[in-house]
């Protein structure tokens, strides 16, 4: 469930208001400003949604080591980035930066800034699908690996019927990811007022 809720948020995020952010010749880059969207209620909600999709897939592995070092991991990870990503626009966007984090939290969610944030946008769904399905199809797949894995650990009479259950979904997921990325490169998902 918590593998969802993060690829839900992936999926807010992107269909109001994408955007390009992370490494340019090695180094933070940022064109613009963007403080709508799912931006208006949180300053790093792609990486909050990356969090709960790691976490979920953790928690669901099951073995205590791997749920703390592996969560921890990747929250000392992100927040790195983001010391470095909030240095670079605070420099480069100055007042602005510091009044948008004035009204925004860092990783908390403030649902109640949804409204305004996202008033007089349209949710963009093949943007969506665009931009997001590459880590959905990862998500489903490694859940369904770690089923695998612990149904293969059962070992009982059911195992096997499960394991060729879960062998056809991974299958499904393959063919549908090989055929989303066919019709993107295709430019079936191309949007000319979306935000690259």
């Amino acid at each position: 469930m918590i593998v969802f809720s993060g690829l839900a948020l992936r999926a807010t995020v992107i269909g109001y208001a994408y955007i390009k952010r992370g490494g340019l010749k090695k180094r933070v880059y940022a064109s613009d400003l963007v403080t709508e969207g799912m931006f208006g209620v949180c300053r790093n909600p792609l990486y909050v949604g990356n969090m709960l999709v790691y976490a979920g897939v953790f928690l669901l592995h099951g073995n205590p080591t791997v749920v703390i070092v592996g969560i921890a991991l990747f929250m000392f990870i992100y927040q790195c980035i983001v010391y470095a990503e909030e240095a670079f626009l605070e420099d480069k966007f100055g007042d602005a930066y510091r009044a948008y984090c004035a009204d925004v939290p860092r990783w908390m969610l403030r649902f109640s800034n949804f409204a305004q944030a996202t008033r007089g946008m349209v949710f963009n769904v093949k943007r969506v699908i665009a931009k997001d399905y590459s880590t959905v199809s990862a998500a489903l797949l490694a859940v369904l690996l770690i089923e695998i894995y612990r149904a293969a650990g059962a070992a009982n009479a059911l195992s096997l019927p499960y394991i060729s259950l879960l062998g056809f979904f991974m299958a499904v997921v393959g063919a549908a990811t090989g055929m989303v990325s066919l019709l993107e490169k295709r430019g079936v998902f191309n949007d000319p007022k979306a935000i690259s």
